[in-house]
C-alpha cells in the first residue's frame, strides 16, 4: 500500500472518530438525563400512591366517626348537640350520608332584622362553637351558609334577601377567622330564601327560615 493511501486511511479513521465521538457523548449525555428523569417520575408516582393511601385511610376512619356519632345518637338516645361537642342550647344535626355535622342559629340571635352586624350578646355563641371548631374539628371543611324568608328587602341598603344572607354568613366567617379559625377552612355561602325548612305563610315558620348554618363537613 502506498504512503499517500496509507495516510488517507489515517486521516478518514480520524475524520470518523470526531464525528461519532461527539454523538457517542451526546446519547451518554440524552440516556444520563432519562434515567433522572425516570427516577424524578418514579418518585412522584411512589408519593402519590403513598397520598392516595393516606387519603383513603382518613376518608375510612372519618367515614367511622360520623357512623359513630350517629349510633350514639340512635342506639344510646344520645342528642346530636352532646355527641358532637357544641353541648346544650345548639340545635345540631348529625348527616351520615353526607358526612356533616350542621351547627342552625336563628338570625334572631345573631341579627337585627335587615342587618348584618353581629350583636354583641351573641359573641359569646360564637366564640363557644369557635373553640368547639379548633378544638374538635381542626382541619375539616367549613361552610357558613345565610338563610332568609321570602320577605321582601324593603327598608334595607341590600338590594335582596340573597345579597342580605351572604352577607350575614361572610360576617360570621370572618369573626370566626378573627378568632383563630383558618380562612382556607372556611366558604361563606349565601342562599337567601331558596332553601326553606318550614313554610314562609307564618311567622313562626319564616323565623326558623331566618337563619345562618355552620356546617362541617366530615370527610
Amino acid at each position: 500500500m502506498r504512503a499517500t493511501d496509507r495516510k488517507s486511511i489515517v486521516l478518514l479513521v480520524c475524520l470518523a472518530s470526531m464525528v461519532l465521538l461527539p454523538g457517542c457523548t451526546n446519547w451518554k449525555k440524552k440516556y444520563a438525563n432519562l434515567e433522572v428523569a425516570y427516577e424524578n417520575l418514579k418518585g412522584k408516582l411512589d408519593y402519590e400512591r403513598s397520598e392516595k393511601g393516606q387519603l383513603a385511610d382518613r376518608v375510612s376512619q372519618d367515614q367511622a366517626t360520623i357512623e359513630e356519632l350517629q349510633r350514639q345518637i340512635e342506639e344510646l338516645n344520645k342528642r346530636p348537640e352532646d355527641v358532637t361537642g357544641f353541648g346544650p342550647g345548639y340545635q345540631v344535626d348529625v348527616d351520615p350520608l353526607k358526612g356533616t355535622i350542621t351547627v342552625t342559629l336563628p338570625n334572631a340571635i345573631l341579627f337585627d332584622s335587615g342587618k348584618a352586624e353581629l350583636k354583641k350578646t351573641t359573641i359569646s355563641e360564637l366564640d363557644h362553637i369557635r373553640s368547639v371548631l379548633r378544638d374538635k374539628y381542626a382541619g375539616r371543611q367549613i361552610d357558613v351558609v345565610g338563610h332568609t324568608d321570602s320577605d321582601p328587602i324593603k327598608k334595607s341598603k341590600w338590594k335582596d334577601n340573597w345579597e342580605l344572607s351572604a352577607q350575614r354568613a361572610l360576617t360570621v366567617s370572618r369573626y370566626l377567622i378573627q378568632r383563630g379559625i383558618s380562612g382556607k377552612e372556611i366558604r361563606a355561602v349565601g342562599c337567601g330564601e331558596s332553601r326553606p325548612v318550614a313554610s314562609n305563610t307564618s311567622a313562626s315558620g319564616k323565623a326558623k327560615n331566618r337563619r345562618v348554618e355552620i356546617v362541617v363537613y366530615m370527610r
